[in-house]
Order: C-alpha cells, then structure tokens, then sequence
C-alpha cells in the first residue's frame, strides 16, 4: 500500500471529481435538451473536454520542469495532446467528442508508465476513475449527437 503522505491529498481528490460535473451534465444535457440547443451542449463538452485533455499533456511539460536533463518524450507527449485536443475542437462534435473519449483512454495508458517514473505512481487510482467517467461522458454525448 502507499503511503498516506503520497496519495492525492484531499482537497485534490475533491476538485477532481467536481472536475467531472461538466463530462456528466454535459453527456446528460445532450439527451434532454430541446435539439436547437444540441450543438451549444456539445460544442461546450468538446472544448471542456480539449481544455482537460491540453491539461493531461502540461502534466509532463511540468515532470520535465522538474528535471535538469529530462526526457524528450515528457514535452512532445505534452504539446501533442494539445494539438490534438485542437484539432478536435474543430471537428462536427459527434466525431470531436469520440476523439476527445479515446485521447482521454490514451493520456491515462501513457501516464500508467510515466506516472511511477516520475514518482506520482499514487495518482493513478485517481486517474484511472476520472479518465472511466470522462471518456464514458464523451461517448455517451457522441452517441446522442
């Protein structure tokens, strides 16, 4: 087990999950709402979801900060799911929120190797709920748009 003073503290496990009220409502919304206000909902899912994704990537612009010779991989993992997240905001929100679920499933399979190196092994749990819960939010939203 690890140690308590490595787990996420607290008040990070809180933002974290409140982090996914806007996946959650905004996967529901796309099934209740009245059909002109679709492309708003699903609009504002993708580029919260591309903000979260860009977010994911700076995580190893900031394990590379820490090093004095860091890794090439830690900056361009972290510029390409900017990118990406970019490019999908621009597509037909059916096609973008597919993409935003599956780079969200990608961030998480990329940190399960980087996350133990870089000594935040303890976050994963975490990253693994919310990455279940955020993608899940995108394809649900996809499939209703």
């Amino acid at each position: 087990m690890t140690p308590a003073a490595h787990l996420p503290p607290p008040q990070a496990r809180r933002l974290a999950y409140a982090g996914l009220l806007p996946f959650v409502a905004g996967a529901l919304f796309t099934w209740l709402v009245r059909p002109e206000a679709l492309p708003f909902v699903t609009a504002a899912l993708s580029a919260y979801a591309a903000v979260i994704v860009a977010l994911l990537g700076g995580i190893h612009w900031g394990f590379a900060m820490r090093q004095s010779d860091p890794p090439g991989s830690l900056p361009l993992w972290g510029a390409a799911c900017a990118v990406l997240a970019s490019v999908a905001v621009l597509m037909p929100a059916y096609a973008a929120l597919v993409v935003h679920g599956v780079m969200l499933i990608v961030c998480y399979l990329v940190d399960r190797r980087v996350y133990p190196v870089q000594g935040a092994a303890a976050w994963l749990t975490l990253r693994f709920r919310l990455t279940a819960v955020a993608a899940l939010s995108c394809f649900i939203a996809a499939a209703g748009s």
